[in-house]
């Protein structure tokens, strides 16, 4: 049963759902809605189990659909856009695949359709010294000193490449909330599927609406070779890696990326109406 999802929504014009990561919020997607709602609709929600959008029992993967189609159904959603970043991209997929009369194009931020990681196994001091980062970081975001002393050496050193103040300055606020507010059945949802090894890549040719692909050259989460493959895959794919960036690279490089979303946006518009 479809669960009613918190949603945010800003702008005016064309649909574009936005979805977030894990763990992640609507509230942590504004790198991308702040510009996009510049000329988009943006329709962010918070996936079960994630933000406001509570539950209080398990459920799987798949039940994220099925509130997703609540969302298009109940915000006029018409034929749109998709943004996904990290788990977004992923149920960015499987929902144009489901549906693929609802999307003009697709969006992946450091995702793909057969996810592999190439993190390394995680420590107890990996966990004391993130723990001790991102408190010290939420009371005084971005010190240099913090960063030099224990966010290097926590797991952020997975998820950033450049340790930028902009990008602690978002840890400080969207990333540390959206931590706290991921519930367990989330995180147990999200390890079932990462159990049963999930893999679309075979699938990827249903997918005839133009699509974006962009990932981070660093990215230990979700690699890049993961990324590329799912581009090779689909049928009328733009890939395009960023050197020197990881997981978290559209708090690190946001107005490169948002650029080349907004130039490829420009381009498959302009090929619409020719």
């Amino acid at each position: 049963m479809a669960v009613a999802l918190n949603v945010d929504v800003k702008g005016q014009g064309p649909s574009m759902l936005c979805l977030h990561g894990h763990p992640g919020s609507s509230y942590a997607m504004s790198v991308f809605t702040d510009p996009l709602s510049q000329q988009f609709r943006t329709i962010t929600p918070d996936l079960r189990g994630y933000g406001y959008s509570r539950v209080r029992q398990p459920f799987v993967m798949t039940d994220h659909l099925d509130d997703l189609d609540q969302v298009l159904e109940g915000h006029d959603f018409g034929e749109g856009w998709i943004l996904g970043w990290s788990l977004g991209g992923i149920l960015a997929v499987e929902m144009a695949l489901r549906w693929p009369q609802r999307f003009k194009g697709l969006i992946l931020i450091g995702t793909a359709a057969h996810p592999r990681s190439s993190h390394p196994p995680i420590s107890w001091q990996d966990n004391l010294y993130t723990g001790i980062a991102a408190l010290i970081n939420r009371v005084r975001p971005a010190w240099r000193w913090n960063i030099e002393q224990f966010g290097k050496r926590s797991l952020y050193r997975y998820l950033l490449y450049h340790h930028s103040d902009a990008a602690y300055q978002r840890l400080a606020t969207e990333g540390l909330t959206a931590y706290f507010q991921t519930s367990k059945y989330a995180t147990q949802a999200l390890n079932q599927a990462i159990r049963q090894r999930y893999n679309r890549v075979e699938d990827l040719g249903a997918i005839r609406c133009p699509c974006l692909v962009l990932a981070g050259e660093g990215d230990r989460h979700i690699t890049p070779e993961a990324s590329a493959e799912t581009a090779q895959h689909l049928p009328t794919a733009t890939y395009k890696c960023y050197p020197d960036v990881a997981h978290l690279f559209p708090w690190e490089i946001a107005e490169q990326m948002n650029n080349d979303i907004q130039q490829w946006l420009l381009q498959v518009q302009t090929a619409e109406i020719a």
